[in-house]
């Protein structure tokens, strides 16, 4: 039992979901734990006066729309922070993308080990395999603030970064920043070699698709399950066979099996196989087939169950899209590179706490509460939250959750996702109504305006 102060055990019982998040916080990156890690990591910065974990805290209270940037949380905390805005700055255009990356990782993998000791929270994707998705994200243009790109209009880019999403626990687990806007990314699937694990399937779309990628899955005994891209040359070893359409679904699936020409170093090439995927209706790009390599066995799944796996894949674009709204991954205002790729990590690590809550929540009310809930309302609450906890409840009260096991952790989570008052945070049910039909607009230049009163009236029949 967690010896909490009176203060705190308060606001547990009346808002409960802001204080899991706040203690998730605590006892996964405190300020203390958060400054040591950056020790064992930084290569080339060191600290002096402004700690890592100060800068971690003003970013999180602008991912978190505490507040609008990095200036107006230093105004805030200005005594706290013991520098001036000027050296904070300079901190953040100098870290390092690869801290960044290191920081995604490692607050990740504290998210993962509480989303395991959750009864029931991870979701089975595929037959008991560990599942992965592997997409971009490239980083909008910046405000013309650096005197270097003031003599063009063409929106000057901070960076971009390769993702790695895992569905069964929906947090980001990994990340691979590149400060170059411009560069391709296929050009980063090197760095993406050490982050995959045997027996994993990585869903990925046709950028991702090069011999050299798919070999090294096979070469680390993971599987693949990415979309053909026209310039991957297949022998065909069969033809396609297995035509059939899962009830329900709106294609038609077969498959074959093909080989990838030998590698480089005089190995045989990889053997996959090749679904074709016939759409009833076209995509949006006017495709009407689709056709996905896959090294991952018959007898774990077949075609059509890897061809409804590879189009849920556009979960990760659920989570991007959080990143952007809900959160704010996007700082305008961060021009530098390194200043906007820590931006993106801090805004993944909140992503990541926030998916321990609803692994919690899922834990208490099963998993299909999630479906439910809506993810803005739970995030407005805890922002607007925040700021009240933070200056009510003393900072050494949180400590309680600092150096806790995962388990007892979880235990906490639980009892708490149990409180939570599940209306307040429902889903608005979609109207059931038929589509109006849209009237034409008319444009008249010498009528730009038009007064709502003098409509409205004529619409009551009354005079204006």
């Amino acid at each position: 039992m967690m010896n909490f102060s009176p203060l705190l055990k308060r606001f547990a019982e009346k808002a409960p979901l802001p204080v899991m998040m706040r203690a998730l916080l605590q006892r996964e990156l405190d300020a203390t734990q958060l400054d040591r890690w950056f020790e064992t990591v930084a290569q080339q910065q060191y600290t002096r006066k402004l700690l890592f974990s100060t800068l971690f805290e003003l970013m999180t209270q602008v991912v978190l729309r505490q507040s609008g940037s990095i200036r107006a949380a230093w105004l805030e905390a200005e005594a706290d922070v013991g520098v001036s805005l000027a050296s904070v700055y300079n901190k953040l255009n100098g870290l390092e993308p690869s801290t960044s990356a290191a920081l995604v990782s490692f607050a990740a993998q504290r998210s993962r080990e509480v989303i395991d000791a959750l009864p029931g929270a991870a979701v089975e994707v595929l037959a008991g395999l560990p599942v992965r998705v592997l997409d971009g994200n490239c980083l909008n243009g910046r405000q013309h603030r650096l005197k270097v790109t003031r003599a063009s209009t063409a929106a000057p880019l901070p960076g971009k970064a390769l993702v790695v999403f895992d569905p069964q626990r929906e947090t980001i687990e990994a990340i691979v920043p590149c400060e170059d806007g411009h560069a391709q990314e296929r050009s980063l699937l090197g760095q993406v070699g050490p982050l995959v694990g045997a027996r994993q399937v990585w869903l990925a779309d046709r950028n991702f698709c090069t011999e050299g990628f798919l070999g090294e899955l096979e070469d680390r005994g993971a599987y693949s399950l990415i979309r053909e891209h026209d310039h991957v040359r297949v022998k065909p070893l069969e033809a396609m066979r297995g035509q059939a359409r899962p009830e329900g679904a709106d294609s038609v699936v077969s498959e074959q099996w093909v080989q990838l020409k030998p590698r480089p170093d005089g190995r045989e090439g990889v053997k996959l196989r090749r679904i074709r995927v016939e759409l009833d209706a076209p995509t949006r790009h006017g495709e009407s087939e689709l056709y996905l390599l896959s090294t991952v066995p018959e007898s774990v799944a077949d075609a059509p169950t890897l061809a409804r796996l590879y189009r849920q894949r556009w979960t990760i674009e659920r989570a991007f899209l959080h990143l952007t709204v809900q959160l704010r991954c996007e700082v305008n205002t961060l021009s530098y590179p390194p200043a906007a790729l820590f931006a993106l990590a801090c805004a993944m690590v909140v992503f990541n706490v926030l998916g321990v809550v609803k692994a919690a929540l899922r834990a208490a009310h099963g998993a299909e509460i999630q479906a439910k809930l809506s993810s803005h309302a739970m995030s407005n609450h805890m922002r607007s939250s925040a700021l009240s906890l933070d200056e009510i409840v003393e900072p050494e009260d949180w400590e309680v959750f600092n150096g806790l096991s995962a388990l007892v952790m979880a235990q906490w989570l639980l009892e708490q996702a149990r409180l939570v008052p599940l209306k307040r945070y429902a889903k608005a049910r979609p109207r059931k109504t038929a589509p109006k039909p849209v009237a034409k607009r008319a444009h008249d230049p010498k009528k730009p305006h038009v007064s709502l009163a003098k409509l409205l009236a004529k619409k009551a029949g009354k005079a204006p």
